[in-house]
């Protein structure tokens, strides 16, 4: 069983800078296509960044431009790179990792680590 474990959030100024890591328990980031949602109050969950296993990548549009989604394989850990932050990214994110990917995302999840982004 792979586990995701995430972490990196807090508390930063609007227009601040935050990178969130998930680290795995095995060689899991160079074999499965990696993720990262959010969930804010109210919301329902969404995909923010998603990495393909060919290295593709896809953003949802309105962190285009300023958040970045990479994997350091030699040390099984998976980031998202947030810039420019804004109140409304405020959310709970979490990591996602799987071989394939399902209308609710890959297989694995990490537990959540809070991003909130004051005005």
């Amino acid at each position: 069983q792979v586990q995701l474990v995430d972490s990196g959030g807090g508390l930063v100024q609007a227009g601040g800078s935050l990178r969130l890591s998930c680290a795995s328990s095995g060689r899991t980031f160079s074999r499965y296509g990696v993720a990262w949602y959010r969930q804010a109050p109210g919301k329902e969950r969404e995909s923010v960044a998603i990495m393909s296993r060919d290295g593709s990548t896809y953003y949802t549009d309105s962190v285009k431009g300023r958040f970045t989604i990479s994997t350091d394989n030699a040390k099984n850990i998976m980031y998202l790179q947030m810039n420019s932050l804004k109140p409304e990214d405020t959310a709970i994110y979490y990591c996602n990792a799987g071989p394939y990917r399902t209308p609710q995302g890959y297989q694995y999840w990490g537990q959540g680590t809070q991003v909130t982004v004051s005005s």
